[in-house]
């Protein structure tokens, strides 16, 4: 393992709190954006992958059946869970998209091209975030110990 993976990894054990969890997706995504690069590809794919696994160490990824539903939430809570939806819904809400979506639907208008752009990368982030949430949860299901082959 290079220094630059040992640095990646012993950063990634650290408990975060939503916040900066919340910055550091955002600062990912409006890279990508200025880059014109999509989510799903190196090198942001396993960045935001990265920012995933932080989450889950630090015991902000629910089980997604046992999950509180969004209501509102604030990013400061410190009992938040961040599910896809609520990691969208909160970035959406910093970004403004929540309302400008709501306002676009009341005037039967388009949402502006910028804010639309962001609305794409948010789909993106919680495709990706789901599926891993979801992979996550199965793991020990698909790699359980393998009894002794009988001899």
């Amino acid at each position: 393992m290079s220094s630059e993976d040992q640095g990646a990894a012993k950063a990634v054990q650290c408990p975060v709190a939503v916040r900066s969890l919340l910055t550091e997706v955002e600062s990912l995504i409006l890279e990508a954006q200025a880059a014109t690069r999509p989510l799903e590809l190196q090198p942001f794919r396993g960045r935001l992958f990265e920012q995933f696994v932080a989450a889950d160490r630090s015991g902000l990824i629910p089980d997604e059946a046992a999950a509180a539903p969004f209501d509102d939430a604030d990013e400061d809570d410190p009992e938040l869970q961040l599910t896809a939806d609520t990691l969208c819904r909160l970035l959406a809400r910093r970004w403004g998209l929540d309302m400008a979506a709501r306002e676009a639907q009341a005037m039967q208008t388009r949402l502006p091209a910028e804010q639309l752009e962001r609305m794409r990368l948010l789909w993106s982030v919680m495709r990706m975030w789901m599926e891993w949430s979801y992979a996550w949860q199965r793991w020990a299901e698909f790699h359980a110990e393998s009894p002794a082959a009988d001899g």
